[in-house]
């Protein structure tokens, strides 16, 4: 039985959270003098009011939260936060619809680096800073910073976390849940900074180089210029971003016990890990040849282009430093891997993640080996430790629902309007949350000329993409709404 009373307090205390952070945006436009004071302060009123009302709806409310509780908290608060973060992008008029504002505030909360803008510059540095935010802020998971600033939530905590955190397994640093997510943060915090100072040491404007670093940091890749790092035309800043791009898209457990517990060890013997960077390398090698081959560009162009872009895709991210709809047709299918492939679990990127395709390569090379010994016993094992049934379970039931879900939203598209090949790429590029498609919408185009149905579907891939199909498709499942 659902506890709607608790599901609207602890909405509440989150939306208290949100409205914080757009009456922090408002100091930008006193500092700059800018016109977008009023559209901060109005929307961060109006989420401290709802929140302040669904509070004190539940706040006689049992503590006890239940998984359906975790499931209902976590979706409905990513709409929640999108509904009322579009706010300043329609009280200012930055925007033309609600279509637009609801896509690009998804966009930024789901870390899928996807606009509707078509002159970025034009915007104020409060706007452009509260799109980096809600990338900032979204890259780890809007209940998962709040359980480590605010452990509110005692032993229903657990229950929210399982419920936000993507990938096939979750593990803990510590056995409070509140100090695992401190130890998290402070990773992110730290990869955050010190790419913002790097950049910031290529002559990199400030402000640039904060929202940059956030959207690095949380491999959303929402830039402040149109034409995103390329504008910068500085090979220093592409291999910074690159690298800082790569480290964001490793699971967040294993930075830890690298960098601060000093266990890089425990890096090189990850199974996932390994996966991750022999994809990047071999996708790196065939476009850089690729562009050797088929282009004027000579090797160390090649490289870093390549380098960068499959980067920016595989790990999610999203930025550009080259139109690569320009570059031969053979690039676009090992960038749409990327795309597919994705990095890490328990980092901020999207996609499938490499240690489902890991353990999907192991199960298809057991049932090899079982036809030829069906006798054997042959366990499933991801860096030494023994996958149990469950999780292989779960595993092909995921693989099963991307893969129908991507298509039927490519059939979508293209019932929309949409071209054959732009519909595939905004699909894959929306639930995957990786920012640029194909076609039209490539690196070089916003997606503001999509149908307002499209958007509002893209949306909608970009929430269930981030949250890992079944959080969000749960909800729609008769027996979830049933008392017993």
């Amino acid at each position: 039985m659902i506890n709607y009373k608790i599901v609207a307090k602890i909405l509440g205390i989150l939306l208290f959270v949100e409205a914080l952070l757009l009456a922090g945006c408002s100091l930008f436009p006193l500092c700059y003098g800018e016109s977008d004071l009023i559209p901060f302060l109005a929307s961060a009123g109006i989420t401290a009011a709802i929140g302040l009302l669904l509070f004190l709806l539940g706040r006689d409310a049992d503590k006890k939260v239940s998984r359906k509780d975790g499931y209902l908290i976590v979706t409905f608060s990513w709409i929640l936060f999108t509904a009322l973060g579009m706010l300043p992008l329609l009280i200012g008029r930055y925007t033309n619809s609600v279509a637009n504002a609801f896509f690009e505030i998804m966009s930024g909360f789901t870390t899928t680096g996807a606009t509707i803008l078509d002159n970025i510059e034009s915007m104020p540095h409060g706007i452009l800073f509260w799109r980096s935010m809600t990338q900032w802020f979204g890259g780890l998971g809007i209940v998962f910073f709040t359980i480590a600033v605010l452990p509110i939530f005692g032993s229903g905590g657990m229950k929210l976390f399982a419920a936000e955190t993507t990938g096939p397994t979750h593990s803990k640093l510590h056995p409070r849940l509140d100090v695992t997510g401190k130890w998290i943060w402070s990773i992110y915090l730290i990869i955050t900074l010190t790419h913002a100072a790097l950049l910031m040491a290529g002559d990199m404007p400030w402000f640039d180089s904060i929202c940059t670093a956030m959207s690095t940091a949380a491999t959303g890749g929402l830039s402040v210029k149109q034409s995103s790092i390329a504008a910068y035309q500085s090979p220093y800043i592409e291999y910074i971003t690159t690298l800082f791009m790569l480290i964001s898209g490793v699971n967040f457990t294993l930075l830890y016990m690298a960098i601060l517990k000093r266990k890089p060890i425990k890096l090189l013997k990850d199974t996932e890990f390994r996966w991750y960077v022999g994809s990047y390398a071999v996708f790196t090698a065939f476009v850089t040849i690729a562009l050797l081959i088929d282009t004027p560009m000579k090797l160390e162009e090649s490289f870093r282009l390549a380098s960068f872009q499959v980067a920016s895709l595989q790990t999610t991210t999203g930025f550009g430093t080259a139109d690569y709809m320009l570059w031969p047709s053979c690039t676009w299918l090992v960038l749409c891997f990327a795309m597919i492939v994705g990095a890490c679990a328990g980092s901020t990127t999207g996609a499938i993640k490499c240690i489902r395709l890991a353990m999907l390569f192991k199960i298809v090379r057991n049932q090899f080996r079982h036809m030829l010994h069906p006798n054997a016993v042959l366990p499933l094992r991801i860096s030494g430790v023994v996958i149990s049934g469950e999780i292989k379970s779960t595993l092909l039931a995921f693989f099963f629902t991307y893969i129908s879900i991507l298509l039927l939203g490519w059939l979508f598209m293209l019932t929309q309007g949409v071209g054959f090949m732009e519909g595939f790429g905004i699909t894959v590029s929306s639930l995957g949350n990786v920012g640029p498609g194909l076609g039209n919408c490539g690196p070089a185009y916003s997606w503001n000329h999509l149908p307002d149905a499209a958007k509002w579907a893209c949306s909608f891939l970009m929430l269930i993409g981030r949250l890992e199909l079944f959080s969000v498709l749960l909800l729609f499942s008769p027996g979830f709404w049933k008392k017993h």
